[in-house]
């Protein structure tokens, strides 16, 4: 079973292993199928190590699975290696967190990645264009300063999977962690957050993100954040509004975070706002998880009590 993804840089074949990532090689080819993966950006590129695609939002933080559930569970096999450039993987957000992003390693053995991500597939041709794509100018955010977009996919050979997204014969249940996996996620998850409160990434290992903000994606260009604080006071008081803008140009990122007074009026945003239409742009909106403000505020109060 192989996919051509055409790219601004160049077309890229890849072989999926079907046999061994069924679940994951499902979720690809309906996205790919579906077109979900058209004008999506390499919006992660690091030099000699990978590049990361996959998100509609081009964020880094967007993209869900083609499952019931936003996220569904690894398929990690030791028989996988991520020992040659080309190799294909599901770029996770943690154990058992896989959507619809995925990465391209591009050198050969990278084997601390092995067994801490699903490979499902491999580049059969096309490696001038991971080439072009390896030699992209970033910025020290490791985003391409000239965009290189996913145009097409096509699936080469047409997958023998039924339409509900669900590999024939699969137990939905079984797409669930059983318990003891859960739980070692939760121990992990709480051991790197540990790791990035020591180096300052975060305030608290068991910050949680506000539930009074909401995240905006999609937006025109044009849309300024006096037009999202109108539109979003309707739903109750509106603390800040603001659209995420390039650093050197001041132009639009089309994303924003809104920050209600209150919870409530987070939640009726949230269920009322998405798929509306802002600017001629049907925007989306989610719960933000971003722990920034959270950051910002106890900097603030740290600040202040050291003085």
């Amino acid at each position: 079973m192989s996919v051509l993804i055409e790219t601004s840089l160049g077309d890229i074949v890849i072989d999926l292993f079907v046999d061994k990532c069924p679940r994951t090689t499902n979720n690809f080819l309906q996205h790919c199928k579906n077109k979900y993966y058209n004008g999506c950006l390499f919006h992660n590129i690091h030099k000699d190590f990978i590049a990361q695609t996959g998100d509609p939002t081009g964020t880094g933080t967007g993209g869900r699975s083609v499952y019931e559930d936003r996220f569904f569970v690894d398929e990690i096999r030791a028989d996988l290696k991520h020992d040659k450039v080309g190799t294909v993987g599901m770029a996770s957000a943690g154990r058992d967190l896989n959507a619809s992003q995925f990465y391209i390693t591009l050198r050969d053995n990278l084997h601390y990645l092995d067994e801490k991500h699903t490979i499902f597939g491999e580049v059969a041709e096309g490696l001038e264009t991971l080439t072009r794509i390896n030699q992209a100018v970033v910025d020290e955010e490791n985003r391409p300063r000239q965009q290189i977009i996913i145009k097409q996919t096509y699936v080469l050979y047409p997958p023998e999977l039924a339409d509900d997204s669900i590999p024939e014969g699969e137990p939905k249940d079984e797409l669930e962690p059983p318990l003891n996996e859960q739980l070692s996620s939760e121990k992990e998850a709480h051991s790197r957050a540990v790791a990035l409160e020591c180096i300052g990434d975060i305030p608290d290992a068991d910050v949680k993100p506000p539930d009074n903000v909401l995240f905006v994606c999609q937006l025109n260009p044009v849309t300024e954040d006096e037009d999202l604080h109108v539109i979003f006071s309707q739903f109750g008081t509106v603390v800040s509004a603001e659209i995420l803008r390039d650093y050197r140009t001041g132009e639009s990122l089309c994303y924003a975070f809104v920050e209600f007074e209150k919870r409530e009026a987070c939640e009726q945003a949230y269920f009322k706002m998405n798929n509306a239409l802002i600017d001629d742009r049907r925007i989306c909106v989610d719960l933000s998880q971003s722990v920034s403000k959270i950051w910002k505020k106890s900097y603030v109060q740290n600040k202040k009590a050291k003085n």
